[in-house]
């Protein structure tokens, strides 16, 4: 996501790399390129013609050129405006009835479905119902996501309008006392007059707290368009961006806000029911400019990783004890994280270097399979492990001794630097950055 605006923002604040003295003309060179690079990513042109208004006012009216660390100031005053374009304040979902709108095609069923099972997963009483009754198999694509969460749907008989619906699933929904009922609505045309006038009647008929677009990233500014018709009739209060792990440029989701006047509230980025984000506005700036996201990365961790599962390996590894069933659960766990690239990428300085790089997950499964295929003491005491073992295990596992010969290897090496962090007296120092974001 975002790779291509990561790329050109490093590359063009390059520029001013190690300079002690930030000149008028350099802060003028490397706007152009951004400039460039903001076009490039299909981001509205009004919204950029704003955007470099204000850092350049910035820029030189704070005199950041004659600022102790001209490249810091600079790159904290774009970090600041690109948060304030993205849309400043994380913002989430008001209870009651969300009423999700938009095209046809751009997966509103699925994210309603990944939005349902984050809001479950944080704790909150969810239900879900479809008013698409020009599509029967939408409201079983719905039903089916529900099951699969486990929570309810509300399902009525054949021959009610799609207005009567979403009359009885909010009668339900308050019966039950939901946090949230989230209401699917069909997919439309919005120069479909007939189906325009049905979602304003079920608003009225509803009162939703709030009124969501969805949008495939992929398409660009043609979505932000046909979104503004959407927000002209219904007033939208925000929006969901689908796709945004694919070939997304990210231009959509810099204009939303100032395009439209309401915030991205969440960002699809996988196929599966947990692949869903919410819109961090300082996160994704940080992701724009090449400083990573330690933030979701954490929250990553904190999810995969059972905080006594956690707590036991540090104890094995503040003992020395680290073997290779814990070798094992760490590769476990790394899977159970996503695809290693996305993770790397939100490392700071890693993610613009990752362009292209394949990142081959099928030696994880190889590196599995070699483990599993070990005696329980094997692992536990791999200096035991000589020719004949290795031979059974390669057998065992469908590889080579030479395979193995590399899993103990890479298993050694991974003691040594548990080793050499543990007798480490202080934390090595990071990268100078302008964080946490302080003049």
């Amino acid at each position: 996501m975002l790779e291509l605006l990561t790329e050109k923002f490093s590359k063009a604040l390059g520029r001013v790399k190690d300079t002690r003295k930030l000149t008028e003309k350099q802060v003028n060179d490397v706007l152009r390129e951004v400039r460039a690079a903001l076009i490039e990513a299909d981001v509205d042109y009004e919204v950029v013609k704003g955007f470099l208004k204000r850092v350049r006012e910035r820029a030189l009216t704070e005199d950041l050129t004659n600022s102790p660390s001209p490249q810091d100031s600079f790159l904290l005053t774009i970090y600041e405006e690109l948060v304030n374009t993205l849309g400043g304040q994380k913002q989430d979902l008001k209870k009651g009835v969300v009423l999700f709108v938009g095209l046809q095609g751009t997966g509103k069923t699925t994210s309603i479905g990944k939005i349902a099972n984050y809001l479950k997963e944080q704790g909150f009483k969810v239900s879900l119902s479809s008013t698409d009754v020009r599509r029967p198999a939408a409201m079983l694509q719905l039903q089916r996501l529900a099951e699969k969460i486990g929570i309810p749907y509300y399902g009525f008989e054949e021959g009610l309008t799609a207005v009567e619906i979403a009359k009885r699933a909010l009668q339900k929904a308050k019966e039950e006392a939901v946090d949230y009922l989230l209401l699917d609505t069909a997919g439309r045309l919005h120069v479909d007059e007939e189906l325009m006038e049905e979602l304003k009647q079920i608003k009225e008929a509803v009162k939703p707290s709030e009124v969501i677009y969805v949008a495939d990233a992929m398409q660009g500014q043609s979505a932000l368009e046909s979104a503004k018709t959407f927000h002209e009739l219904l007033g939208l209060t925000g929006v969901v961006l689908t796709k945004m792990d694919g070939d997304a440029r990210g231009g959509v989701a810099l204009s939303v806000k100032e395009a439209l006047g309401v915030g991205v509230k969440f960002i699809g980025v996988g196929e599966k029911i947990e692949d869903i984000e919410p819109f961090y506005p300082d996160r994704i700036a940080q992701r724009i400019l090449g400083l990573g996201d330690i933030q979701t990365l954490a929250e990553k961790v904190q999810k995969v990783i059972p905080e006594d599962e956690a707590q036991a390996l540090a104890y094995k590894v503040l003992k020395g004890e680290f073997d290779l069933e814990d070798m094992l659960k760490q590769l476990r766990f790394i899977k159970n994280m996503g695809p290693l690239d996305k993770l790397l990428g939100m490392l700071p300085g890693i993610g613009a270097q990752l362009k292209g790089l394949k990142v081959e997950e099928s030696k994880f499964k190889k590196t599995e399979a070699i483990i599993l295929s070990m005696t329980k003491q094997e692992r536990r005491n791999p200096k035991i492990i000589n020719m004949s073992r290795k031979q059974r295990i390669a057998k065992g596992s469908g590889t080579t001794v030479s395979d193995v010969n590399k899993v103990l290897k890479d298993y050694e090496e991974m003691k040594k630097m548990i080793k050499k962090l543990k007798n480490m007296q202080g934390m090595p120092q990071l990268p100078k950055f302008p964080f946490p974001f302080k003049r």
